[in-house]
């Protein structure tokens, strides 16, 4: 099953929140891909076979450059099979209501409790990508 997954990729720009998520994941053998922004996001996805390898895309919405919901618009012309779980600070009904329309797959506040970071990801990956390319 984890082999399947392939990779995930984590963007947010507070590098502990990433080494906290990174650390939790890779305890359950996941590879991670970190970005600090979307910029980097973009890049990184567009680079080697990273479109068709990542798995599932955990992503802030309130970034520096390039923020949480360009890079959504993104995937979903671009990788519209990966599936995106929104990391935020800012619980919002209203950009959780527009997410969910976008094709966003959950929505985690932070601080990110584990368990509901691990139950997330496992219920996305069971699953696998809404399509294969």
């Amino acid at each position: 099953l984890i082999m399947a997954i392939g990779k995930i990729m984590v963007v947010d720009d507070e590098r502990n929140i990433r080494d906290i998520i990174r650390l939790q994941l890779e305890q359950r053998g996941f590879n991670i891909l970190e970005a600090d922004n979307g910029e980097e996001a973009l890049r990184i996805l567009k680079e080697g076979s990273n479109l068709v390898s990542v798995g599932l895309i955990l992503c802030d919405i309130r970034m520096p450059k390039v923020n949480g919901i360009e890079v959504i618009d993104y995937l979903k012309r671009e990788a519209p099979g990966i599936p995106i779980v929104v990391l935020t600070g800012y619980p919002d009904t209203e950009l959780a209501v527009s997410l969910m329309k976008k094709g966003v797959k959950d929505y985690l506040v932070k601080p990110i409790d584990k368990a509901k970071l691990l139950e997330t990801v496992d219920a996305i990956v069971a699953v696998g990508k809404d399509f294969e390319y």
